[in-house]
């Protein structure tokens, strides 16, 4: 889709559709989001609707920001501890070592 050939008005509710579907625990959307329209946020002459899609654009942005933080954070955490952790690591894992050489 070419965004330089929507109206305004179709540019924020494509935007704001994106945002919606990244509140439901899809931070890929909001990265998508983010990139997106940030042309339309940040660099083009003022519009009307630019206030709000900058708005979805940063709330986009910190959105897919904090989920990577959480994500890599939960990575590490696992990595590190799913020995320890004992059968309850061995349950969260999808891949069980066989211990074998």
């Amino acid at each position: 889709m070419d965004l330089n050939k929507l109206p305004n008005d179709k540019k924020l509710e494509l935007c704001r559709n994106y945002f919606k579907v990244g509140c439901v625990f899809l931070p890929f959307v909001w990265a998508v989001n983010a990139v997106w329209f940030f042309n339309d946020a940040f660099k083009k002459p003022p519009f009307d609707e630019q206030k709000e899609i900058k708005k979805y654009v940063v709330f986009s942005a910190i959105g897919a920001i904090i989920w990577i933080i959480v994500l890599s954070v939960w990575v590490a955490a696992f990595q590190l501890n799913r020995v320890a952790w004992g059968s309850v690591g061995d349950s969260l894992s999808f891949i069980l070592p066989l211990g074998r050489a």
